[in-house]
C-alpha cells in the first residue's frame, strides 16, 4: 500500500508540475500575446503620426502652392496697373492742350481754313494717340449725373427734362482704363 500511496503522491505531483507548467505556459502565451498587442498598437499609433504629418505637410504644400499663385497674379496685376498709369502725369498735362485746340476750333469762323484743317488734325492724331494709352473721354451730356465721373458747377430747371440729368458740359472729362483723371465739369437739370 506503500507503493500506491507513493504512486498516487507522484501521480499528485505530476499533475500539479503539468498544471503549474501550463500555467506557466499560459502565462507566457499570455505574455507574448501581451506584448504583441502591445507591439501592434504601437506600430498603429506610429503610422498614425506618419500619416497626420504627411498630411500636414500635403496641407503646408498646398497653402503655399496657393500663396504663390496669389502673389504671381497680384505681381502680374501691378505690373498692368503700373505700366497703365506710368505715363499718368503726361496725360494731364496734355489734357489742357486738347482744350485749347477745341477752343481754337471753336472760334474759328472758316471751316475750311488750312489753319482749321491743320488744328483739326493734330487733335485727332493727339487723341487717337492717347486712346492707344488707354485714354477715353467721359460721356456726360443727357446722361444721369454721376458724382464719380462728373463736377456739377451749375443746377438749371429745364424744361422737358427730368431732373439730376447732365443739361451741358462746360470742360470735357477723361478717364485712364477705370481712373478719372479729369471729371467732367457740367451743368445739371433740377
Amino acid at each position: 500500500m506503500y507503493v500506491l500511496e507513493e504512486n498516487k503522491k507522484t501521480n499528485e505531483e505530476i499533475k500539479e508540475t503539468a498544471a503549474s507548467s501550463e500555467c506557466e505556459e499560459t502565462k507566457e502565451t499570455v505574455s507574448e500575446e501581451k506584448d504583441d498587442n502591445v507591439t501592434d498598437i504601437n506600430e498603429k499609433l506610429e503610422e498614425k503620426k506618419l500619416k497626420d504629418e504627411i498630411d500636414s505637410l500635403n496641407d503646408k504644400y498646398q497653402r503655399l502652392q496657393a500663396e504663390y499663385a496669389n502673389y504671381r497674379r497680384r505681381t502680374n496685376e501691378e505690373k498692368e496697373t503700373i505700366g497703365l498709369f506710368a505715363n499718368e502725369k503726361i496725360i494731364t498735362e496734355l489734357i489742357p492742350v486738347i482744350d485749347s485746340m477745341e477752343r481754337a476750333m471753336e472760334s474759328s469762323q472758316d471751316k475750311e481754313d488750312q489753319m482749321y484743317k491743320g488744328i483739326e488734325l493734330v487733335h485727332k492724331q493727339l487723341l487717337d494717340t492717347l486712346s492707344k494709352f488707354g485714354v477715353e473721354e467721359i460721356e456726360a451730356e443727357g446722361c444721369d449725373f454721376d458724382p464719380n465721373f462728373h463736377l456739377a458747377v451749375m443746377q438749371e430747371a429745364v424744361e422737358g427734362v427730368e431732373a439730376n440729368k447732365v443739361v451741358m458740359v462746360l470742360q470735357k472729362g477723361y478717364k485712364l482704363g477705370n481712373k478719372v483723371v479729369r471729371a467732367s465739369m457740367v451743368k445739371v437739370s433740377c
